[in-house]
């Protein structure tokens, strides 16, 4: 740093918790700290100061990020239009001992591994430390593969924070899929560490190095399973999902409609940790099960791990999971065929010669998830006249061309765009009070487990709130009845 800010960084009280420094150009420069941001000068910066900071740091690879030679500190440029910096994010690296120990067993079983987490909750200084363990302490032949030299640092000599497993870096991103797997043909790792799988080629090398018996211990851009799950490109991690036609036997016995969405290939990674806050993960063993269950209507129940102020590690084991029942069969099929995940995200339309207004009114009648776009290249599905199918004009070819699914409709009534939404969603009339009960019921026990506070659910009678009662319980939630008829009602809570 220049003189000026340097001086300031070091009389910070608290400068053992930088998180980082921020440099921009004509702004004034600021520490960024985990209670807040202080300016560190009332001197805006300059680009004399920019390029005194850039001089004395390692080489800016394509991805903009340098660092400090035998350091984990990671600089990050801003460029304006022709090249020239005009911003520094400059970011405290620690190596973090200790770190492990709260997933040190899952670590060391020998299973591949996802972690997930928002930015910066820790989910690097994990893999670094996980690499140590493994090459240290289990004298294992451990390979990192860094990208943006995150995990070992700059320079071309690793930091000690990886502990004595080898590093081979990776001279821009969009070269790390072709480094994964030169990494496993010519160095004969038993470990590989990896930061950041994004995209669907260093998808297919995960699974290549899995499928060779090498453990993979990775991160991925997302929060949780159900993030992977709705993601095209990252969802092979865990399997895969696509839609499978069943017989119409098949799909009586099975109590849905005749198209499902299922795994289609073993999963690349046995754990998945989902990093939700520094002391708190939440662990799903045995991913292919975890997959197929959430598909059939099942929420995941993770095992919980929480790390005490002491160092002290407690582990909370989920309750069994709970077989497939017709009360949840019924309330998956509430709002369509398809899945959990499936139901949550909202269905796109694009309605060509159709009336938007009809359409729009019917959604609001149903209450489904549905909203109107403006482009087909926007839309899940388009619907249409039959009359317009037949014609097939340019628009609609090209959209069928590009892949979207078209519906049609005999007419332009109300009655036919409320059809057209019941068959989408599976809603049958004479049960669609029933199922918009159940429906209630999962989407409250969702909640409760995200958020940790009760639900109440509209007043019911006593066989539809005996159905509420069995499903919570079977979703991993606790509930009770309040009220008294025809108010009586249930209240969700955790389980």
């Amino acid at each position: 740093m220049p003189a000026t800010i340097r001086e300031v960084l070091e009389a910070l009280p608290d400068r053992e918790a930088l998180l980082e420094v921020v440099l921009d150009l004509g702004r004034t420069p600021e520490a960024r700290l985990p209670d807040g941001s202080r300016d560190l000068s009332p001197r805006p910066v300059s680009a004399e100061d920019l390029h005194y900071v850039v001089e004395r740091v390692g080489r800016f690879g394509m991805d903009n990020r340098a660092g400090i030679e035998r350091t984990l500190h990671r600089i990050s440029a801003l460029r304006n239009r022709v090249g020239d910096v005009v911003g520094l994010t400059c970011r405290v690296g620690r190596a973090v001992m200790g770190t492990i120990d709260i997933v040190r067993d899952v670590v060391e079983a020998g299973e591949s591994m996802v972690l997930l987490g928002r930015p910066g909750v820790g989910k690097t200084t994990l893999l670094r430390e996980a690499a140590r363990v493994l090459a240290d302490d289990l004298g294992k032949r451990v390979v990192v593969v860094d990208t943006s030299n995150e995990i070992a640092g700059d320079g071309d000599v690793p930091h000690p924070g990886i502990g004595r497993a080898r590093r081979m870096q990776v001279a821009s991103p969009d070269a790390q899929h072709g480094v994964m797997i030169e990494c496993v043909e010519n160095h004969m790792p038993e470990v590989v560490v990896i930061d950041e799988i994004s995209t669907e080629a260093e998808a297919r090398a995960a699974r290549t190095i899995a499928e060779r018996g090498v453990q993979l211990i990775a991160t991925a851009h997302g929060n949780s399973l159900n993030n992977l799950l709705q993601n095209p490109t990252l969802s092979d991690l865990v399997g895969g999902i696509h839609p499978v036609t069943l017989s119409d036997e098949e799909a009586r016995r099975r109590g849905t409609r005749k198209t499902v969405l299922e795994r289609k290939a073993p999963p690349t990674f046995d754990v998945i940790i989902e990093i939700q806050e520094k002391d708190r993960l939440a662990v799903h063993h045995g991913v292919a099960e975890v997959v197929d269950r959430f598909l059939r209507g099942v929420l995941p129940r993770p095992e919980l791990r929480l790390r005490a102020a002491d160092g002290s590690v407690e582990i909370r084991q989920p309750a069994p999971a709970p077989e497939i029942s017709p009360a949840t069969e019924a309330a998956r099929q509430a709002t369509g065929p398809a899945a959990p995940w499936r139901q949550r995200r909202t269905l796109r339309i694009f309605p060509y010669a159709v009336s938007r207004s009809r359409l729009e009114r019917a959604i609001r009648q149903l209450r489904v998830r549905a909203r109107l776009v403006q482009h087909p290249a926007e839309a899940d599905v388009i619907l249409t006249l039959k009359s317009q199918a037949k014609r097939q004009p340019v628009r609609l070819r090209d959209a069928a061309l590009g892949g979207t699914r078209m519906e049609v409709v005999r007419g332009n009534s109300y009655q036919q765009m409320e059809n057209f939404l019941r068959a989408e969603f599976g809603i049958d009339e004479a049960v669609h009070g029933h199922d918009e009960a159940l429906k209630e019921a999962r989407d409250a026990v969702e909640a409760v487990l995200e958020t940790g506070q009760p639900v109440e659910l509209a007043p019911q009678d006593s066989p539809l709130r005996r159905l509420q009662h069995q499903l919570v319980e079977e979703l991993g939630g606790t509930s009770q009845s309040r009220g008294e008829p025809p108010q009586r009602r249930l209240v969700v809570y955790p389980g």
